[in-house]
Formats: C-alpha cells, sequence, structure tokens
C-alpha cells in the first residue's frame, strides 16, 4: 500500500473517530444537563394575577460558531442557565413591547412597593448581574431602543478581570455606559472581591470565619462604588443567589432599600424587598414567562 493511501486511510479514520467523540460527549451532555434543575417559572406563580417579575440576567452572547460550539460541547451550567443569545434578547425585549408590558425601574418598583398599594398590572424589572463586555456591547443598544431601565450589579473589584470564561467590563466602559443610558440605569453592588466559591462549593462570604471579612468587603464595595460613579447605592445583589443567617441579619440592618436574591417568585404588594426574588431568563425559563406575563391562568 503506497505512503499516501495510507495517510488518507489515517485521515478519515481519525476524523470518523472524532465526529464519534463528538456526537457522545453531545449526547452525555445533553442527559447531564436534562437532569438539572428547570429555570421555569413554577405553576403556583401563573395564578399570580398581578406583580413585578424581576428578569435576571448575566451574560448576552452573539449567535457565533464558536458560541455554538462553546455550549454544545461545555457541561459546564454558565453556558446553558446565565447565558441568552442576543438575538433570543433582542426578541424578548421586543415581545415586551409588542404586549405593552410596562418595564419599569428598581427605583420605580421601590415606589410602587412602599406605597402599599395594590398592584393592578404586571410589570418587569431587568437586572444585570457582573456586568461583563456583553451586557454592554449586545444588551445596551437593544434597551437604548426600547427606552428601558435596568438595573446592573457589579463586583466592584473584578472590573475589568476575566471570569468563567468571559471579560468583565471595565470602569471607563461602565461609565459611558451610564453616560448613555442616563436616568435609564441603576446601580447594585455584587461584592467588592467575594464572588467565588471555596473548594468544597460554597459561597466564600457565607462561610462563618469569613463574616467579619464580608462586612468590610461590603464597605469596600459602597466606598468604590462612589468614587467611580459619584454614589453609593442602596441595592445589593448576593452572588449565588442568597445569604447565610449573619449574612442576611448584616445586610438588613444597611441602609438597602433593595436586596436581590435568586429565589423564585414574583413581586407583590406585601413582599420584603430585602429579600427580593428573581426569575433567571434563559431558553428554558422563557416560555413560562411569557405565560404569565400575558395568558395568565385564571384563579380557581
Amino acid at each position: 500500500m503506497k505512503k499516501i493511501t495510507r495517510k488518507w486511510i489515517l485521515a478519515i479514520v481519525l476524523v470518523v473517530i472524532g465526529i464519534f467523540l463528538a456526537i457522545s460527549v453531545r449526547s452525555s451532555i445533553k442527559f447531564e444537563l436534562g437532569n438539572k434543575v428547570s429555570y421555569e417559572v413554577p405553576s403556583r406563580y401563573q395564578r399570580v394575577p398581578s406583580g413585578i417579575m424581576v428578569f435576571c440576567y448575566h451574560r448576552v452572547l452573539k449567535d457565533t460558531r464558536t458560541v455554538r460550539l462553546s455550549e454544545d460541547l461545555s457541561s459546564n451550567s454558565q453556558f446553558h442557565d446565565f447565558n441568552v443569545n442576543s438575538n433570543d434578547f433582542k426578541n424578548q425585549m421586543t415581545y415586551l413591547h409588542q404586549h405593552h408590558i410596562e418595564v419599569i425601574s428598581t427605583k420605580k418598583m421601590i415606589q410602587l412597593i412602599s406605597s402599599h398599594r395594590p398592584l393592578h398590572h404586571r410589570y418587569v424589572v431587568l437586572t444585570f448581574d457582573d456586568i461583563d463586555r456583553t451586557t454592554v456591547d449586545n444588551a445596551l443598544p437593544v434597551m437604548l431602543k426600547f427606552h428601558y431601565p435596568f438595573t446592573v450589579s457589579i463586583i466592584t473589584g473584578n472590573t475589568g478581570e476575566y471570569r468563567a470564561g468571559t471579560k468583565l467590563a471595565t470602569w471607563s466602559q461602565i461609565i459611558q455606559m451610564k453616560k448613555k443610558a442616563g436616568d435609564l440605569i441603576d446601580f447594585g453592588v455584587h461584592t467588592n472581591n467575594m464572588h467565588y466559591l471555596t473548594s468544597n462549593g460554597t459561597p466564600v462570604f457565607n462561610v462563618p470565619s469569613n463574616f467579619s471579612r464580608f462586612k468590610g468587603d461590603y464597605a469596600l464595595s459602597q466606598k468604590v462604588l462612589k468614587k467611580e460613579i459619584g454614589s453609593k447605592t442602596n441595592i445589593f445583589t448576593y452572588p449565588y443567589g442568597s445569604g447565610d443567617t449573619q449574612v442576611q441579619s448584616f445586610l438588613q440592618e444597611q441602609p438597602l432599600k433593595v436586596i436581590y436574591t435568586l429565589n423564585t417568585g414574583i413581586v407583590r404588594r406585601h413582599s420584603d424587598l430585602k429579600n427580593t426574588p428573581r426569575i433567571i431568563v434563559n431558553s428554558n425559563s422563557w416560555p413560562s414567562i411569557k405565560k404569565w406575563l400575558t395568558h395568565p391562568e385564571k384563579l380557581d
């Protein structure tokens, strides 16, 4: 057998093996992801007649081959749970506009709940955690187009760094975003430098021995935010969605109006905004979000 022929046969065999492995990996990932917790809005909330649904976004990625390949071949929940395709994001914002859903700011939500008056409509609040480049590049232009208010929660000590395969926005980019958005933008703090997990998967600020450190970190996050954008904030957003008892107690004592969690739910007339629920928006949750917004179930 000629040397060239052997090379071609070897190349074909390698391609076949590669395709087989890719299919196997993809099937394994789909099985693994299929066993993850659902982000759908639970059925009990579909019967809530009115209120405020707070959307939670992390990354809004352009639909490129690289992104699609990464999503197909990665079992990392970051790709599947916290990423939204930029075209999907545009469609979601368009849906809100076409169905006359009132998108309100965090400030407006505070006013509505503080009034203790009944909520007669279904509102949406847009929030973005971490603030990487995709929020600035891909999400901001869409929100400006529709003149939608939104809240960004910043890891004040990590700006400009790479985290989980993405680059966080720099202060310069955040300030430019503030200039473009004007009164549409609200800021929250997302810790200064305590947005990571310990080796056993516990959020570092929830480790009891780190409580004093967390108190200092919170104070520093407010100080840095004031230095960079000119004011402190009354909004705190938990990394990983919640804090332990002593962290919660400490934050309750701070001059905060809103503490965002990742507890699933809908803000209602008597909700405690220092335990504000949110809905993670992704391809899994969006159909149930649309259902609550525009196809409410009737109460028994």
